[in-house]
């Protein structure tokens, strides 16, 4: 599966974004999905997941209840709406998809797409 992430952009602290990332291919409804970020100078880490069937959806304590994790397999798309930011929110935020893990770490996901920017001001 080929991974394209979009949305990222430059917001004022307090705003919003929403976060998407299409897949290619017809078997995207087979696979986990997370969205991971990395800010300069610090490894990447969990953001949040769901998996192939939406049943199961986990957060990073960080962004729980600003961010809300959500996909549509109609559209091969998993999207991840983001409220409330703050400036340590700033990172280059990725999505990615494995067909066994959901709630993992970064190397425990097989497919990665290229990664989009947020950066927030305060």
């Amino acid at each position: 599966v080929q991974l394209q992430a979009s949305g990222g952009g430059l917001v004022q602290a307090g705003g919003s974004l929403r976060l998407s990332c299409a897949a290619s291919g017809r078997t995207f409804s087979t696979f986990n999905m997370g969205w991971f970020r990395q800010a300069p100078g610090k490894e990447r880490e969990f953001v949040a997941a769901i998996s192939w069937s939406g049943g199961r959806i986990y957060y990073a304590d960080s962004v729980k209840g600003r961010f809300t994790i959500s996909r549509d397999n109609a559209k091969n798309t998993v999207y991840l709406q983001m409220n409330s930011l703050k400036p340590e929110d700033t990172a280059v935020y990725y999505c990615a998809a494995d067909r066994t893990v959901v709630l993992g770490e970064a190397t425990q996901y097989e497919y990665w797409g290229q990664g989009t920017q947020v950066t927030v001001s305060s």
